[in-house]
């Protein structure tokens, strides 16, 4: 694997299989580091079980209000998209749970009522597993975007190969994840949902002009659309991953398939192989 390669692996939705694919390529690759990066429900640590040694709380700038000098004039509350402010009574209110700490209402207040103070978003945390080095950030409850938490463990992502854990779906956590990434893999279940979802991903991919390729899994005999929808949109097919029992069930006693199958090592370092060459432009395979 070239050096510095960064692989996002996503997909439309949440159970696909992309902690499954991600921390089993992170095994195999070794050397390397893993990134969790579903902030929201952080699970890849269930798998590769890191020790961590260290944690550093993430902080957002949100807006407080010194109600002697704010006059209601309303500027701030009407500026607002996303409704965090409102005037009652000729007082201004602040809903930071709604907040997304844009700092415009702090720019545009023509009395100067509004200051910034930090206030904790999250977690995140520094491990190794192994030769694994293991990134992965939790975000608290009840609060509005988890982006700064992205950017905060991208700024800790060593050189060399880094294997990102998208969020799933394709909003603006995914968008954050995978803006820094070298290339895309793309998880897709066999069904009629699953290629509505890895068309999702796949636009968005392609919106932000990342290289993708696709990682058919859970297949079985039958249609299967996502493979359709890949070799109707000229998107490639890297591998296709059939349904298996033994692999569902270590998967859910969370352990990392290629450790404990040499078969599953084998696929996995083949797939590595197969994301090693379509993300290399230079590849002659």
């Amino acid at each position: 694997m070239p050096t510095d390669r960064t692989i996002a692996v996503l997909s439309g939705k949440g159970g696909t299989g992309k902690t499954l694919v991600s921390v089993n390529l992170a095994f195999v690759a070794q050397h390397t580091t893993y990134i969790d990066c579903d902030v929201e429900e952080p699970n890849g640590h269930l798998f590769l079980k890191p020790s961590y040694v260290q944690e550093e709380v993430v902080t957002v700038g949100k807006p407080v209000v010194d109600q002697t000098l704010c006059d209601g004039c309303k500027i701030c509350s009407k500026a607002c998209a996303f409704n965090a402010l409102a005037v009652i009574g000729g007082q201004l209110l602040i809903f930071e749970e709604i907040c997304h700490s844009c700092g415009l209402c702090m720019h545009i207040c023509p009395r100067k009522a509004l200051t910034e103070v930090q206030k904790p978003l999250g977690i995140v945390r520094k491990g190794k597993s192994g030769s694994i080095a293991f990134l992965s950030a939790e975000m608290r409850i009840g609060e509005s975007s988890a982006v700064p938490l992205i950017k905060a463990l991208m700024k800790n992502k060593h050189s060399g190969l880094t294997i990102i854990d998208s969020p799933p779906g394709s909003g603006c956590l995914v968008t954050e994840a995978i803006t820094h990434a070298d290339f895309c893999l793309l998880v897709a279940e066999p069904t009629i949902f699953g290629a509505h979802n890895l068309a999702m991903v796949h636009e968005l991919a392609t919106l932000l002009g990342k290289p993708c390729a696709v990682l058919l899994n859970k297949t079985q005999q039958g249609a299967n659309p996502s493979e359709t929808y890949a070799k109707s949109h000229d998107l490639k097919i890297l591998g296709s991953l059939p349904y298996d029992q033994e692999l569902a069930h270590r998967t859910s006693e969370g352990l990392v398939a290629s450790e404990q199958s040499e078969k599953y090592h084998q696929y996995f370092s083949q797939l590595l192989q197969e994301v090693e060459d379509a993300s290399n432009p230079h590849s002659q395979r």
